[in-house]
């Protein structure tokens, strides 16, 4: 079995030679309806899982053409990859059998077949083409702007999101642009006052760039945000975003390391409670506690000495790091967070600052920030344990 294009000339009619074939009619001409059909839903691209390729472009000088080849999934030849199968299709050339693939992944599927069986191949195009299906069946009111914040994770740089893990994640909706915006605080010096001094500073005039171009250029008013930064830079950067705009926030997830949110799961509950009642009442700690317990004693004693301490924390299990995997549960934190801010400001009054120590996944430290009322609530002033500094110790301020 080769590849059959568009472009190629028909070879004559023959019947099956074998009695038991339910072939009738075998030709190599795939008819035009079905040449068409297969590209609309493969969307020009690639099938092959993971390529993706842009089949109607050329992939380095961007000249216009048709660079796709037309693949049998059960060969056209009975001795062809995966031709000698019981139940061939009664007709070999329906779009069913067939898979838009780009050269390289057409050969490699052909010339390794015992690697790509046929249920393998099906699979890869089913998913495909389903996964296009819904992007192009998204609205105009489903543009959004993806936007990424990374930074090195200890000493190591984090990569770009890719245009296949945004399309992926914001499903149903679709990025107005094909890369987004990336702000990448990698090249800057490791965690320490000079960075997030920086890091305030890029983070905050990018983002105020972004929402201006979001809003005026790309004509949409939503962003779906990717974070993978430390958590006080990504505090900061959600109350910097506040409510100008609409916005989705995605997690990396560790066991699939993609970014879109699962759907299964029980639902994940929080609970807010006061560890400590101090004798100050203007002196109040919140800690986070949800990719890990924090332990009050392990608190800066100069800053909790006679400080009322909260805790929002998992309700009926332990802290751990892969505890937020669906969207729900990153929304309901909010509202938890929110509560958490209106009943310490009930007990307590008008707060000039409250201390925050933190123990949570990206997209809820960026959740800390942009739930803040800028006239209601206090200074927030962010904490992070640094083991190298002997524990926790203040970042920087939000908020003020």
């Amino acid at each position: 079995m080769r590849s059959t294009k568009p472009t190629a000339k028909p070879k004559a009619s023959t019947k099956a030679k074998t009695p038991d074939s339910p072939v009738i009619d075998v030709t190599r001409k795939i008819k035009v309806p079905v040449q068409i059909l297969l590209f609309v839903r493969a969307g020009g691209r690639c099938e092959f899982d993971g390529c993706n390729r842009y089949l109607t472009e050329h992939h380095l000088t961007h000249k216009r053409g048709n660079f796709a080849q037309m693949a049998h999934v059960v060969a056209f030849s009975k001795n062809g990859p995966r031709g000698n199968v019981s139940n061939r299709p009664e007709d070999i050339n329906e779009v069913d059998n067939l898979m838009l693939l780009c050269h390289p992944c057409h050969k490699l599927i052909d010339d390794s077949p015992n690697e790509h069986p046929r249920e393998v191949l099906e699979a890869y195009k089913k998913a495909h083409e389903d996964r296009v299906f819904l992007l192009t069946g998204t609205s105009p009111d489903r543009q959004t702007t993806a936007v990424g914040i990374r930074a090195k994770i200890g000493t190591k740089p984090t990569k770009r999101v890719s245009p296949g893990d945004i399309n992926s994640a914001v499903a149903p909706r679709y990025s107005a642009t094909r890369e987004g915006f990336d702000i990448d605080l990698n090249a800057m010096p490791d965690e320490g006052p000079e960075f997030y001094e920086l890091a305030k500073k890029k983070v905050q005039n990018d983002l105020e760039r972004v929402v201006e171009t979001t809003m005026s250029e790309d004509k949409t008013s939503h962003l779906s945000v990717f974070p993978l930064a430390p958590m006080p830079i990504l505090i900061y950067a959600g109350s910097i975003l506040g409510d100008k705009v609409g916005c989705d926030l995605y997690q990396k997830h560790r066991d699939t390391q993609d970014w879109t949110w699962k759907k299964d799961g029980e639902p994940v509950r929080y609970k807010f409670h006061m560890l400590r009642n101090g004798k100050d009442r203007k002196n109040v700690a919140l800690l986070i506690s949800l990719s890990g317990t924090i332990d009050v004693a392990a608190l800066p004693a100069d800053v909790v000495t006679d400080a009322t301490v909260y805790e929002i924390t998992l309700d009926g299990v332990d802290p751990h790091p892969g505890f937020l995997r669906r969207k729900d549960d990153l929304d309901n934190f909010r509202e938890v967070y929110q509560r958490a801010l209106r009943a310490i400001g009930t007990k307590h009054g008008k707060l000039d600052s409250l201390h925050l120590f933190p123990a949570a996944p990206a997209p809820i430290a960026f959740t800390c920030g942009r739930g803040l009322m800028p006239k209601a609530d206090p200074t927030i002033m962010v904490y992070d344990e640094d083991k190298r500094l002997g524990g926790f110790t203040k970042i920087l301020e939000v908020n003020n």
